[in-house]
């Protein structure tokens, strides 16, 4: 039985085989965050992939060639979401790495954080989201979410950014 799925959606083999890919890189992979704002509320996603499913961050993904970071950003948080925003500037770049019990790297990503300025959609689960949520800063303070250690203080970033 053959899979359906969306027109140029990659099927499970090859996300698999991308995944794959990205283990033991030669060199650091730029990947960009979608961090968007409304009010007092962030909008985050439940992973569905390994490495992490079940937890909650940003929508964001693999910098593509030839897109800018802020290109980048935007599409990935149109393709897990539905949302469309706009581009607002670079909020933080961290580094995620992870040593195996060899001291080698299986995964070295630079994570791009670009602030979105919500313009429309409430948020779909697509791509790579298992989920949507709209938290605010005490949800997230209050563990009803499990994220990524670095996502409260980007929430903090973008609340500032906001005015």
């Amino acid at each position: 039985m053959s899979e359906q799925r969306e027109p140029n959606t990659p099927s499970t083999e090859e996300l698999e085989a991308r995944r794959a890919a990205r283990r033991y890189p030669e060199r650091p992979i730029v990947a960009v965050l979608a961090v968007v704002v409304r009010g007092d509320r962030a909008l985050i996603v439940q992973r569905a992939q390994q490495p992490n499913a079940g937890r909650w961050g940003f929508p964001g993904g693999v910098l593509e060639l030839g897109e800018t970071v802020a290109e980048g950003a935007m599409r990935e948080l149109l393709e897990e979401t539905g949302i469309v925003a706009e581009a607002a500037g670079v909020l933080d770049v961290h580094d995620a790495v992870s040593r195996d019990d060899d001291g080698q790297v299986p995964f070295h990503y630079v994570l791009i954080a670009v602030r979105g300025i919500w313009r429309a959609g409430e948020g779909v689960a697509a791509d790579d989201a298992a989920a949507v949520a709209w938290a605010s800063r005490d949800d997230i303070v209050a563990g009803r979410y499990p994220t990524f250690p670095t996502l409260l203080p980007l929430v903090d970033l973008a609340l500032a950014a906001q005015g």
